[in-house]
Order: C-alpha cells, then sequence, then structure tokens
C-alpha cells in the first residue's frame, strides 16, 4: 500500500462529452480491481450517478472532486482522503478536458483537478470520424497548457484495423504514446434518462454486468501495464489528507459558540424534555434507496465526526424512520419516478411530518424538498412544507454562489456557501414561507425554505467546505 500523498494515479479526460470517458475509467477501475490492485475511483465535478458505477467497478465508495464547490485548497486532500490504503486512483473527468465552471476560467475543469493532483492526463478520444485529423486534435489538447500533462490517449469507437493504422500513424508525430484502442461495439447497457444515466442502486444486476462488459473491453483493448506505469509517474502531494474530525476542529463547550443557541437557554448535551444525553450520539436519519441516491460519502463522515450514529433508512420500503431519530437528512435523487411509491407510504409521510413539525432538524437538498412539499405532481407527499411541485420541460442547471438569508439548522446568516443546482421541476410556494438561500450574481434570487427545523432546498452542497454545517446540526439534534 502507498501513503495517501504519493498513491499512484492518473485522470481519464475527454475534448468532449459523449467521447467515451465514463466507459474507460469505469473499465479501467474494474480491470485493475481485478488484478488485485486496491483501486480508488474518483468523479470531477458534482456528479452523483457516475461514482455508483465507479463504486462496483472498484469496490470502494466513489468520491467527488469539485473545485467549485469545495474550493481548490481541498481538492488534494479530499483526494488523499479517499485513496487512503489504496494502490493506485483513477480520477474520472467532466465534459471537455478545459470545460469548467462557466465564466469563471479553468476552475473546476478536469484539466484544472489534474494540475491540483500533479496527476497525468490519459485523453479518451472518439475516432469514429477521423484519421489523420486526430493527431491535430490530440496535440492541440495535449498543448494549450504546459502544466497539464497528457502522458497517452485512447482511441475509442475505431472501426477496422487499417483504420487504426492510420490513427496510430497520424499520432507518431504528436508525441503522445497510444494506450488503448477501443472497438466500434454496441453501446454498454448503461440507459439514461431526464438526468443522465440511472442510478446504479435502480438496476443493480443489470449495473453489475454493464460494468462486466466495460471491464473486459478495457482489459482486451488497453495497455494495463503502461496506464499503471503512467499512474506512478504522478508527483507527491503536499499536505496532510482530509479528516472530518480534523475539519470539525475542536468541539465547543456549547450550542451558542458557533453561533446558535435553542430556545431557553439549553446548551448542547442538556437531558431534558426528552433530549439526548451528555456524550449521547444523537441518531440522524439519511434517506437512502432507490429514489434518495444523490449524497457525498463525506456528509455522513462529518456527522459521524460531530458525535452523530448515521443510519440509512429507505423511504420506499421502510414505514418508520429508525428507533430514537432525532435528526433528518434527505438528498438528492429522483422521487418523481418513484413519485407513487412514495406517496403509498402514508406511515413514514406522516412520521416525517411529525418529526418536522415538532422542531426536530431536517435538511433536505433537491429532491429532499420535493417530498417534503404538500403535494408532487398530484400525489401527496409529507406536507412539512407548504408547497407544491410538479415535473417541468425546462432543466435548471449550474453552480450558484449563495449567502444564508436567515439562520438556520444549518447556518447562521450571512454564510456563503457554493452549490449546484439539476433539476426539471418546479416547486410553488405558498404564502409566508423563508427562503433559505439569496443567490448571488447573475442568478440574483431567493431560493429554498427556512421553517422551525427544516432547511430544504434546490442547492446541492458539499459540507467539506464548510465543515461547522455538521456540527451545527448535530448539536441542534441534541437539543431539540
Amino acid at each position: 500500500m502507498n501513503s495517501s500523498s504519493s498513491v499512484p494515479r492518473l485522470v481519464v479526460a475527454a475534448p468532449s462529452s459523449g467521447s467515451g470517458k465514463t466507459t474507460v475509467a469505469t473499465g479501467l477501475m474494474a480491470a485493475l480491481t481485478a488484478r488485485g490492485l486496491a483501486v480508488s475511483p474518483h468523479k470531477v465535478g458534482p456528479d452523483y450517478i457516475d461514482p455508483g458505477y465507479h463504486a462496483l467497478a472498484g469496490g470502494r465508495v466513489g468520491r467527488n472532486l469539485d473545485a467549485y464547490l469545495c474550493g481548490p485548497e481541498l481538492i488534494a486532500p479530499l483526494f488523499a482522503h479517499g485513496a487512503r490504503g489504496c494502490d493506485l486512483a483513477v480520477v474520472e473527468g467532466v465534459m471537455g478536458m478545459y470545460d469548467g465552471a462557466a465564466g469563471e476560467g479553468e476552475l473546476a475543469s478536469t484539466a484544472h483537478v489534474a494540475k491540483l493532483l500533479r496527476a497525468p492526463v490519459v485523453l479518451v478520444v472518439d475516432a469514429s470520424s477521423q484519421s489523420r485529423s486526430v493527431a491535430a486534435l490530440v496535440h492541440g489538447f495535449a498543448s494549450w497548457d504546459p502544466e497539464v500533462r497528457v502522458g497517452g490517449v485512447i482511441l475509442n469507437k475505431v472501426a477496422s484495423d487499417r483504420h487504426e493504422e492510420l490513427l496510430r500513424e497520424a499520432l507518431d508525430s504528436a508525441g503522445v504514446p497510444v494506450l488503448g484502442v477501443l472497438r466500434r461495439v454496441p453501446q454498454v447497457d448503461t440507459p439514461s434518462r431526464h438526468l443522465g444515466l440511472v442510478p446504479v442502486a435502480e438496476r443493480r444486476a443489470e449495473a453489475v454486468e454493464a460494468v462486466a462488459a466495460m471491464a473486459a473491453q478495457v482489459a482486451a483493448g488497453c495497455d494495463l501495464e503502461a496506464l499503471v506505469a503512467l499512474a506512478r509517474s504522478a508527483g507527491a502531494l503536499p499536505g496532510p489528507a482530509w479528516d472530518p474530525a480534523g475539519a470539525l476542529g475542536p468541539s465547543p463547550q456549547g450550542a451558542a459558540q458557533d453561533g446558535w443557541a435553542p430556545e431557553g437557554g439549553a446548551l448542547a448535551g442538556e437531558a431534558q424534555d426528552g433530549r439526548a444525553a451528555e456524550g449521547s450520539a444523537p441518531v440522524v436519519a439519511v434517506a437512502g434507496g432507490p429514489a434518495f441516491t444523490f449524497s457525498y460519502a463525506e456528509h455522513a463522515e462529518l456527522l459521524t465526526a460531530a458525535g452523530a450514529e448515521v443510519v440509512t433508512f429507505d423511504p420506499l420500503r421502510d414505514e418508520r424512520l429508525p428507533e430514537g431519530t432525532r435528526g433528518l437528512v434527505v438528498g438528492g435523487g429522483f422521487p418523481e419516478v418513484y413519485g407513487a411509491e412514495l406517496s403509498a407510504n402514508e406511515a413514514l409521510r406522516k412520521e416525517v411530518a411529525e418529526l418536522a413539525l415538532g422542531g426536530a432538524p431536517v435538511a433536505a437538498e433537491c429532491a429532499g424538498l420535493l417530498y417534503l412539499c404538500r403535494e408532487l405532481d398530484g400525489r401527496p407527499m409529507c406536507g412539512v412544507l407548504d408547497a407544491t411541485a410538479r415535473m417541468d420541460a425546462r432543466l435548471t442547471l449550474g453552480y450558484r454562489d449563495a449567502v444564508a438569508l436567515g439562520d438556520s439548522v444549518l447556518a447562521p446568516a450571512g454564510t456563503r456557501m457554493r452549490g449546484h443546482e439539476f433539476h426539471r421541476t418546479v416547486v410553488e410556494p405558498g404564502a409566508g414561507t423563508a427562503p433559505a438561500w439569496g443567490i448571488r450574481g447573475a442568478q440574483r434570487r431567493v431560493e429554498g425554505f427556512v421553517q422551525r427545523g427544516v432547511h430544504a432546498s434546490y442547492l446541492h452542497t458539499h459540507w467539506a467546505s464548510e465543515p461547522g454545517v455538521a456540527r451545527r446540526f448535530v448539536e441542534r439534534c441534541r437539543t431539540s
């Protein structure tokens, strides 16, 4: 095993979306794992779905590396945290290699993350409609930024032996070695819908077969030894690995020290009116299952480090919240796909409503926001929020710079966080609700809901950028 700062690593990039990054990255993770290597899987950007396939391929949780949500300074520490104890890491890029946050230059692009990780890049090129021109394309990407080291190319969708020969001849003059050639074959069975690939949790058996097919394709068409050698050429990373307990810092003496005190002035840990006893771990229920698959692993790690007992439940199947639940986290996913099943689980909907209306802390993002509404596409939901939700033809997508407009269970007023919006739904609020966030910049508007202990919003946020969110939430669980 390697120290987390020196784990061999490479970044799988492409000139554009649709070139085959996911097939190559996922197949490479699985092929190397099958050869006995402990592979750490990572994904550039806010994508929640690809890491699920990565986890199947590598047998470890897939982690995101997002320089916009977390800041460039956290990319290397978060990578080192995820790669601790591994033999090698594979990082799948996002969009085209130099495409980042709109209007922010290189920020959050695959190239930016590769530089922050001091990692060589493997460029996946869709060669289906070109021959000699491939050399100009690869040369351009390899020379555009001298700080990005393109260590090899994998040619995808190659039609024949003659086509491969022409491509290799052209690339001889580009100075970038060909590390793999994948033939044009029927697409691996990874079905998509309105927000991208169908998550693993919804089609596990088929997903396992798809990952196996990707692994076989990569193993047959790529020089795995050369790819491992390239990964070993990565430079050492500076500084220590990220650690959830370290990120939280010393435990405050009372909840008031992080800017929040419960009504009546009770401090964290006091046992009164059924509240958690001092030193006990309040149960935080986290929604999972096929309807709620979007979450970052670091959120649960931070909640645990802050003193919570994190228990996952499935709102499609479980009719009760976990025993002793003091707080609730409902992340993103596809409640619109499972609207009928979620609505039919009336017992759980009522229990969620009772918990929230009783003042317990509830954090909901995107799909979680929809679940807390009065109804979704005409079907009854939890009714925690006086709002209705419906599917919409328009895709809302992009990074957001947000500021908390008032105190909540997650953050004091004025806290700035960056988030990501990705949905095809619209929420129509009733009267008298307070917004959670003010969106800054060209998107200037208010967004989300804060009421009692509920913080619900369309924004997906990464708590590693603001670890105090987790501590604040857990302290409120102790005292609510």
